[in-house]
């Protein structure tokens, strides 16, 4: 597993440096971290070391992960995406003479054809990708039975659940996972996401709750807190394309058999600066009040592109 790391990665990102200890000891974790931080690798990565360097279970005892995603897209992005260190691990394995049991990933969605979802009943995945919707309806078929080896579960996108109904629905799910399981120990819940606040409250939905030993009591399950967020830098600029302000608007000589003269724009003079803007940058985001302005000014742009540049000389 190292040996593949080292190849693909210079080193780990922030959110896996902080976020693989507690993930590592099996504790329940809550990972805040950036878009693009590496955190669902970071979340996968301690499982798939473990499905593939320990002998596999029997076969009705393979589903040992649960991913849920809020949307459906997200949750075919991560299957493709697990291919890649999976098969990556799975070349190192076998240049090393090490044996692995490949871990297989299922998808379970409105979409999945009835098909799949019999032969994922006879055979299931030892990684199973799904959303909340979908979960629950596994929960209350035959397909339920899959889910009692389940060790961890992974909350993707948790932002987006912890404030609705369809939250309150998930969190009620994963209660009833940890009520259907025979898997030793207990469920490890690992939250995700880039804007979720606040974490004690965030981490408090994730964890649920259990009666304490007496059974008089209700108390929350421990969930470590891992804050691998980081605050934006912002560039921000106020600029006038114009000298003076106080000359827009005011009537030009008039040119017209009425008499009449033509209003002053600073568009002629931000058209040319945009451009400039766009061509200096790889993204740029231009917002404007209607569909009709930013029609007008799109046409502008591209007219003001179009023309040739006039010689240094000119």
């Amino acid at each position: 597993m190292r040996r593949w790391f080292e190849s693909s990665f210079d080193a780990p990102t922030r959110a896996q440096a902080l976020g693989w200890p507690p993930i590592l000891a099996g504790k329940s974790t809550l990972l805040l971290a950036p878009t693009g931080s590496g955190k669902t690798l970071a979340a996968f990565l301690t499982s798939i070391d473990r499905l593939m360097f320990n002998p596999a279970p029997e076969k009705k005892s393979r589903c040992r992960v649960l991913y849920v995603s809020p949307m459906k897209a997200l949750a075919v992005d991560v299957e493709r995406n697990l291919r890649a260190p999976i098969g990556g691990i799975a070349a190192q394995a076998e240049r090393d003479g090490v044996p692995i049991h490949v871990p297989v990933v299922g998808i379970r969605t409105g979409d999945t054809p009835a098909k799949e979802r019999a032969q994922m009943l006879r055979a299931p995945p030892d990684i199973l990708i799904t959303t909340p919707e979908s979960l629950y309806l596994l929960l209350t078929s035959q397909s339920r039975e899959i889910l009692r080896s389940v060790e961890t579960v992974i909350v993707d996108e948790i932002h987006a659940l912890v404030s609705g109904k369809r939250g309150a629905h998930l969190f009620l799910s994963l209660e009833r996972v940890e009520a259907l399981r025979t898997a030793k120990g207990p469920l490890q819940r690992i939250g995700l996401s880039a804007t979720q606040r606040p974490l004690d409250e965030v981490a408090r939905l994730l964890g649920g709750g259990e009666l304490s030993p007496s059974g008089r009591k209700w108390r929350p399950r421990p969930v470590e807190i891992v804050d691998a967020g980081s605050k934006k830098q912002f560039d921000l600029r106020v600029e006038v394309p114009v000298e003076d302000l106080g000359k827009i608007g005011k009537v030009e000589t008039a040119t017209s058999e009425r008499g009449e003269g033509r209003r002053t724009s600073i568009w002629p003079s931000i058209h040319p600066r945009l451009v400039e803007l766009i061509r200096a940058n790889r993204s740029t985001m231009i917002f404007v009040n209607s569909r009709r302005l930013s029609e007008r000014l799109a046409a502008a742009i591209n007219l003001h592109t179009a023309r040739p540049a006039l010689p240094e000389s000119a």
